[in-house]
């Protein structure tokens, strides 16, 4: 039986790559676009497997009638990828009261709305997969994406305990993190520069603004490889929480987390330390 997939953002990129693997597997896609040309370019491609529908995923109303649709027409959704986002540029001091709300409603806000839709559907049905793409931004920061960190971060935070909440429920969530990929994110299509620009972060995060340039085209990453990986991942019984993608991407996250524990080791003496002498009761709430 085809399973009903639910892409944000499947006009480009990773969801348009999903949405030709899902589809080649004999699936149905319902994909997200923001205008209605690029909602009709997704229905007409495979007319019959793919539907297009107009989201702006900062519009919770808009996101609320995309699963009316599905609900309606399908009854069950098996798959949703929160792929919808953008990158924002510039240091945290650059970085403006609009600016950083976007980013955040963008990034974080419309994929907890989708999600919690989602699973108003999986639930009853006690299965499901959940594919949040976040990026290696979300677990290793760097300079000049300090809002673009926030907002991957707080997506694999909600997603990882998501994950526990409900295993039992027969639902996965997996938390993709790619590296440097040759989609459009590095186009200026999924990419916004702050507008301020402050003269002493020339050293520092202005220089993130010339490396996105630079490497724009060249990255190692293959989305279509890339998205084989994810589709598989929806099929086999016992998925990862969380992947980075590509070697880049694999490796700073393995040096992010060496770096991590090797610095919080040397403190742990202290750290310990200021536990009461008596010992007392704790509780595990990550069981």
């Amino acid at each position: 039986m085809s399973r009903i997939w639910f892409i944000t953002g499947a006009s480009r990129g990773f969801g348009r790559e999903l949405l030709q693997v899902a589809t080649a597997h004999g699936d149905i896609v319902v994909g997200t676009a923001r205008t209605k040309e690029q909602a009709d370019d997704i229905s007409n491609l495979i007319p019959g497997k793919t539907f297009g529908v107009v989201v702006d995923v900062c519009n919770h109303t808009e996101i609320l009638s995309a699963f009316d649709f599905i609900r309606e027409k399908f009854g069950r959704v098996d798959v949703v990828v929160n792929n919808a986002g953008y990158g924002l540029i510039g240091a945290l001091e650059e970085v403006s009261e609009n600016e950083l709300r976007r980013q955040m409603e963008t990034n974080f806000f419309g994929a907890l709305h989708v999600t919690q839709s989602a699973l108003a559907l999986m639930r009853p049905a006690r299965s499901g997969h959940i594919l949040q793409i976040s990026s290696i931004a979300g677990i290793s920061a760097g300079m000049g994406t300090s809002l673009y960190n926030a907002s991957k971060f707080a997506l694999e935070g909600m997603s990882e305990s998501l994950a526990r909440e409900v295993a039992h429920l027969g639902i996965k969530v997996i938390i993709i993190e790619p590296g440097p990929f040759r989609t459009q994110w590095a186009d200026g299509s999924s990419i916004v520069m702050a507008e301020k620009m402050i003269d002493d972060y020339v050293q520092s995060s202005h220089k993130t603004r010339e490396r996105i340039n630079m490497i724009n085209g060249q990255q190692q990453g293959s989305p279509e490889k890339a998205a084989e990986l994810m589709y598989t991942l929806t099929t086999i019984p016992n998925p990862p929480v969380r992947i980075p993608l590509g070697r880049p991407g694999f490796d700073i996250v393995k040096k992010k987390l060496q770096s991590a524990l090797e610095e919080i080791s040397a403190w742990e003496a202290e750290a310990v330390a200021t536990d009461y002498d008596a010992p007392a009761m704790t509780i595990d709430l990550r069981p």
